[in-house]
């Protein structure tokens, strides 16, 4: 009985969870005067939103804006924040621990804070209105580097003793021994820097002008306030789904990884 009200509250919960979502799919197939309505099936089944939204705005290329600045930012993060992640864990040198105190103190910082001396640096570089803007500023991050120096300790230290006996540089112990270990750890930084720089729209809408450059969630802001949607419900929604789906994709897929790397890493010294 236990386990039936464990799984039914459970049932509920997610169902509670998942029908905004259902129920914006759902509108995006539903003509404009139709979706008003609580049901979830389309009465009319119809594409008129991403037809609209696909005419109005140029989503592909946003797209494909949004794709190469999230993937270059993904994997800078990476590799930058796991040298210094493998420097605060395994090597020792004076300053490290006032290092790891600054990178703390760094994610205490709002990023709205930093907003307007960012711009300006972007200004006298002569940046703005550039990829060079948008990926630039974004390349490190100090919680991936906190979250690859916490997985790294769980790695034996005889694993890297032994690899250096064999003399292996720590470039080598970091990129062929320390890496293949830390698939998980490289999963959550991936997934959560990708969805951060995805889904980031004022710093693009500070330092973007060109269309050409612009990212989706850019694109699809400006055309969900400025005018372009017509007020239409149904379009501001399809516009949504085609931002959101990329990174609900991404998200599943790597789901097992992220939720293995926090177990592991999340809890240790």
């Amino acid at each position: 009985m236990k386990r039936f009200l464990l799984y039914a509250i459970l049932i509920f919960g997610a169902i509670i969870f998942l029908y905004p979502f259902l129920w914006m799919l759902a509108a995006t197939f539903k003509p404009e005067m139709e979706i008003a309505g609580f049901s979830i099936i389309p009465r009319q089944f119809t594409l008129e939103s991403y037809r609209f939204v696909f005419r109005k705005i140029p989503i592909t290329r946003g797209l494909v804006n949004s794709l190469f600045v999230a993937m270059i930012v993904t994997a800078s993060v990476i590799v930058f924040g796991s040298m210094v992640g493998y420097a605060l864990s395994r090597l020792r040198f004076r300053g490290r621990e006032m290092i790891f105190t600054l990178a703390l103190v760094t994610m205490m910082i709002p990023a709205q804070v930093t907003l307007i001396p960012l711009y300006t640096m972007m200004v006298k570089f002569g940046w703005v209105n550039s990829y060079l803007a948008l990926i630039v500023p974004a390349m490190m991050s100090s919680y991936a580097a906190l979250l690859f120096r916490q997985f790294f300790r769980s790695i034996p230290q005889e694993l890297i003793e032994a690899a250096r006996l064999d003399g292996c540089s720590d470039w080598h112990i970091l990129f062929t021994i320390v890496y293949p270990l830390s698939k998980p750890a490289i999963m959550t930084v991936a997934i959560l820097t990708f969805m951060g720089v995805w889904n980031d729209v004022l710093w693009p809408l500070m330092v973007i002008r060109d269309p050409q450059l612009m990212t989706m969630p850019l694109m699809v802001t400006l055309f969900a306030v400025g005018g372009q949607a017509e007020a239409r419900l149904g379009v501001q929604l399809a516009a949504a789904m085609l931002l959101a789906l990329p990174i609900i994709g991404a998200y599943l897929f790597f789901q097992r990884h992220l939720i293995e790397s926090i177990a592991s890493s999340g809890m240790k010294g």
